[in-house]
């Protein structure tokens, strides 16, 4: 259960961010983060816009003026971990009387005023697409006024915000190049939550890559919930090609280009990418990839389930035989691909045969990686207001397990790959099982731990691959790699 359960943990787990503090702040922010990478970089983006109206960060939640929590909607636990912490602000809040607390990202959008009318345990709601206004809406909590901004927009990318890095390891950073999510499956909330898809200007992503590089960032990941839909015309917005003009389509740039601006401009920097949408995903980003050592050679590509028919019920738009060529045609493409997945087990009206159709998938790709989860219902999404929830819970867990055990199968099958070869692996941080040891990941996106040595955060230095677990490798460095 290792990896699973460290991966489980990376997704959910809140994390209390905090950076360089500035002596003309007087103000003290705590921001709590839930879910995925997209509400850790918000979260960064809301910070640089308090920074500018005074607010320093802090990990002491006591000694907080403004404590805000980024929130997930995307499963029922992660909800109820925010409604707990939400008890433990309003706790400490008893007692810190000039403490305001705020819900912001994806729950806020999704419950809107029922957080001040109903439970009245925030003192402002703000929605993805809002953080501008946070300034303005703390003004009128001052005024004693409700203070809600849920308003999703056509064009807010924040583009010309820079994130303060938050938590940094000063090695890796994230970058955002769309918002928002066009694919409407059946469910998921996104699309309600963070509004319609749009893609940020290619000038403004480089620009970010290039602060990010001088300040000596040695790995840029892009976000976006759906990256290779990628496509930016000069307005913006995404568009149908059909509808766009000639101009237009000479000038547009889609994924597999920005992919290629990027590691073209900047050969000592690694790029990864996520997510991916196999209906989007296209073989000219696989041969983006293939073309450049410094993009790494690991995409999570979601499918969530095997059978055809549950396929077809969640509205995803491709077949299991679809995403089967897809596979096939990646790793010829890329033979060293690592893959990882998303998979929802105990959809409405999933049988016992679409489940061993999930299972044989996995046998067929053998992932290294995988993200797996039971079914829960999410109001307002399709499936919850028109479909059934009618697998028994017992029956969830269990073909959950079998899933899960499947997996750490695979996982070490692919761990095992590596044994004895020597790899590039960048320098992250430190053990935390051994303070004498780092650990560094691959391009397959694999971690490593190893001997401290001389060696310093943020090295490129080869490692001979001596051991493993289905989720960790441990070798013994051999020297520095070509690329520092």
């Amino acid at each position: 259960m290792e990896q699973v359960e460290k991966i489980i943990d990376e997704r959910i787990q809140g994390k209390a961010l905090v950076t360089e503090n500035k002596k003309e702040n007087t103000k003290k922010l705590f921001i709590e983060s839930y879910g995925c990478q997209m509400n850790m970089n918000d979260s960064e983006i809301v910070a640089a816009i308090l920074d500018k109206e005074g607010y320093n960060t802090t990990q002491i939640l006591e000694e907080a003026d403004l404590v805000l929590v980024n929130t997930c909607s995307i499963r029922e636990k992660a909800e109820t971990t925010v409604r707990k912490r939400l008890q433990k602000y309003n706790a400490v809040k008893q007692v810190n009387k000039k403490m305001k607390v705020g819900v912001l990202g994806c729950m806020a959008e999704r419950l809107k005023e029922k957080f001040l009318e109903e439970e009245k345990i925030v003192d402002l709601v703000v929605g993805p697409d809002a953080y501008r206004d946070i300034p303005n809406l703390l003004q009128e909590v001052a005024s004693g006024r409700d203070a809600v901004n849920v308003i999703l927009s056509k064009d807010e990318t924040y583009g010309d915000v820079s994130p303060v890095r938050l938590n940094s390891n000063g090695v890796t950073a994230f970058v955002s190049i769309t918002r928002g999510c066009d694919n409407m499956c059946t469910f998921c909330v996104v699309p309600f939550t963070r509004g319609r898809e749009r893609s940020r200007d290619p000038k403004s992503i480089l620009e970010e890559v290039q602060s990010m590089v001088d300040k000596n960032y040695k790995e840029i990941t892009l976000l976006g919930q759906n990256v290779d839909s990628f496509l930016w015309f000069g307005g913006g917005l995404k568009k149908d090609f059909k509808k766009a003009s000639e101009m237009a389509q000479a000038t547009a740039v889609g994924f597999a280009e920005l992919l290629d601006m990027c590691a073209t401009k900047f050969p000592k920097t690694r790029f990864r990418f996520s997510t991916s949408n196999p209906q989007d995903m296209s073989l000219d980003v696989i041969h983006v990839m293939a073309k450049h050592k410094n993009i790494c050679k690991y995409l999570h590509l979601p499918v969530q389930s095997g059978s055809n028919a549950m396929l077809k019920a969640m509205n995803r738009q491709h077949t299991r035989e679809e995403y089967m060529e897809l596979v096939d045609n990646i790793f010829k493409i890329v033979p060293e691909m690592s893959l990882s997945q998303d998979m929802i087990v105990g959809f409405c009206g999933e049988t016992e045969e679409d489940h061993q159709d999930t299972l044989a998938l996995m046998k067929y790709v053998k992932y290294d990686f995988g993200f797996m989860f039971s079914y829960s219902e999410r109001p307002g999404t399709l499936a919850g207001n028109k479909m059934k929830d009618d697998v028994p819970f017992a029956v969830k867990k269990r073909r959950l397990q079998e899933v899960i055990d499947l997996q750490q199968e695979h996982a070490l099958f692919r761990t095992q790959q590596h044994l004895g070869k020597i790899e590039e692996f960048l320098i992250e941080g430190t053990s935390k099982k051994n303070p004498n040891e780092w650990k560094g990941r691959n391009t397959q996106n694999t971690v490593a731990v190893f001997d401290k040595g001389n060696y310093k955060l943020g090295d490129f230095v080869m490692v001979k691959v001596e051991d493993c677990t289905s989720a960790t490798l441990k070798g013994t460095v051999v020297g520095y790699s070509d690329n520092n």
